[in-house]
């Protein structure tokens, strides 16, 4: 199965979505400021080695993406994705910080309104011959795409505007590193 599905990967056309590497222990701050990295959990040591050895793996297993990367506007994620990517490809994309809100207690309609945006957003084919890449947070347990460990990825098949989706694998940092064997 793990060749069956790395070649697949590497004809393009999933989209990885990716939780960010370990982030220190606590919570964000009550006065999150996303152009103040004070004012959020960040990446660990460990986060940032686990970035770096993803980006790693992925080169190594010669899977083809489209950049840039999206991620959220926090700065775990951002810097996540430039390790494992580089500097210069990665994009912000706000609604990405919407699926951390998921967390939290939030109104029906609100909670709905994400899981709808969310459903459009994964539904959309990658460029030809690629993949896609976003870089975000976990889901709260039975919601959008499930728990996700640190650096985990949940491969997305999108099947085209208004017609859903599947979930293909969710593969840990360990697993994804086990694909060509």
């Amino acid at each position: 199965m793990n060749r069956s599905l790395l070649n697949s990967l590497r004809t393009g056309g999933f989209i990885f979505y990716t939780r960010h590497g370990e982030a220190t222990i606590g919570n964000d701050l009550a006065n999150l400021n996303f152009q103040n990295c004070l004012t959020q959990r960040n990446l660990s040591e460990m986060g940032r080695r686990q970035a770096i050895y993803y980006g790693e793996v992925l080169r190594y297993l010669q899977i083809p993406f489209q950049y840039p990367v999206s991620t959220s506007p926090f700065c775990r994620t951002i810097e996540t994705a430039q390790l494992a990517f580089g500097s210069g490809n990665v994009q912000v994309n706000p609604f990405w910080a919407e699926v951390n809100r998921l967390s939290g207690n939030l109104p029906n309609n609100d909670r709905k309104r994400i899981l709808s945006n969310l459903q459009s957003i994964l539904e959309i084919i990658p460029e030809k011959c690629k993949n896609k890449v976003v870089v975000a947070h976990n889901f709260p347990e039975g919601v959008g795409l499930g728990q996700i460990p640190y650096m985990g990825t949940v491969i997305i098949k999108p099947k085209g505007k208004g017609n859903g989706y599947e979930i293909v694998s969710k593969l840990s940092l360990a697993h994804l590193s086990t694909l060509d064997c």
